[in-house]
């Protein structure tokens, strides 16, 4: 499946330009492409960013069979820190690596794209995240990427942005157009025999992308409708791919979910995210960014159904009645944690990520105006 589609828009006093630029490669047994791929970009020596539990599945092995030269990384942390960022970047440089392949969760692959990042621009990372107004500081003279997911939630194979943990404690996103793979590399295969907490886990973050981008006030109606296929899409096999992890259709349909929840949300996030981002970079914690959006969704539903108009009935419609109510009861039916005191938030750290969350990029592109008042009784509403 290749997207490669720019179309310009305008309605009554709304206009703007729409945009879908990146290749996917997309279907069961894929991965054995990857070596013809990375000729056809001209990269003779990758650097393999990943984890060390996918190193122990024999995964990795799997995955490179037929390249002939490769380095790994699979320093991978959980979060995806600066400090791991310029690990991978140490191994690329010593073994003279030529590009990059992810492989593995969002993590993998975010941590992939900062090293791509560092191919064509000095360190330090942080002076790249969109807060920080890097957007414009990064270029396109940069290496070939890869992305290949092994899980069905970030969507980070086909999205422009990595969310590092920066050096000052932060997590950021960095956004660029020039941040997206050079090919998405998506096997339903990988992601077959999943465990069913991290299946779980990974698929109410995508389906969370696909409720906050069709949520985004930004005019992008491709967005909105890639994003409720999407939707359609992890509602109907999320459970079914949590209780058997070997369910081919189900596994094919969240990841699906996933690559299109990544694609749509280009429009922008909101006030999950924003959230999610700084309650992420709490280290005593390491939280799991998708268990954490699985928690805060409901209460986000019901803040933003004041500015959502119609799409409010649009979203109960296809999910079988009041959204937060659906989302909860889903949460209750795949064993997710039942609140934020269950995963060891303190009200203190509710505080901190409070004030944290106005300064994170998906704050902006809410539906409804939060204030840090607003986020501190989201927060406490979903403890």
């Amino acid at each position: 499946m290749n997207i490669s589609t720019a179309i310009g828009a305008a309605h009554d006093s709304v206009s703007g330009v729409i945009s879908y630029l990146t290749r996917i490669e997309f279907g069961e047994g894929a991965i054995q492409k990857l070596p013809s791929l990375l000729h056809e970009l001209g990269v003779t020596k990758p650097l393999i960013c990943t984890d060390q539990g996918l190193i122990g599945t024999g995964l990795i092995t799997r995955a490179c069979e037929g390249i002939k030269d490769y380095a790994i990384f699979d320093g991978t942390p959980a979060n995806p820190t600066e400090e791991a960022v310029m690990a991978a970047w140490d191994v690329y440089r010593t073994e003279e690596c030529d590009g990059i392949v992810g492989i593995g969760g969002g993590s993998s692959l975010d941590l992939a794209k900062g090293v791509r990042i560092l191919t064509g621009h000095p360190p330090p990372l942080g002076q790249y995240a969109a807060v920080n107004g890097g957007v414009t500081r990064i270029h396109g003279k940069i290496r070939p990427l890869i992305a290949v997911p092994t899980t069905s939630g970030t969507g980070s194979e086909v999205g422009r942005g990595a969310v590092i943990i920066t050096a000052d404690g932060r997590k950021l996103g960095i956004l660029s157009p020039y941040n997206l793979p050079s090919i998405a590399l998506c096997d339903p295969e990988l992601t077959y025999g999943l465990p069913s907490r991290l299946t779980a886990a990974t698929g109410m973050d995508a389906i969370s992308h696909c409720l906050e981008t069709y949520m985004a006030p930004a005019f992008n109606p491709p967005a909105e409708a890639i994003a409720l296929h999407g939707l359609e899409c992890g509602l109907r096999a999320i459970e079914s791919a949590t209780a058997n992890g070997m369910d081919k259709t189900a596994r094919r349909d969240m990841m699906v979910c996933a690559l299109e929840g990544a694609m749509a949300f280009q429009k922008g996030l909101g006030a999950v995210h924003a959230l999610t981002h700084p309650l992420g970079a709490i280290r005593e914690l390491n939280l799991h960014h998708g268990t954490l959006n699985a928690v805060l969704m409901p209460e986000v539903l019901r803040f933003n159904r004041p500015a959502i108009g119609e799409k409010w009935q649009e979203l109960s419609k296809r999910m079988g009645g009041d959204p937060a109510e659906a989302c909860e009861r889903l949460n209750r039916r795949l064993g997710l944690p039942s609140g934020l005191e269950e995963m060891g938030v303190t009200r203190e750290m509710m505080e901190k990520v409070s004030h944290e969350a106005l300064k994170d990029h998906c704050h902006a592109t809410n539906p409804r105006n939060a204030t840090q008042r607003d986020y501190m009784d989201i927060l406490e509403r979903s403890a």
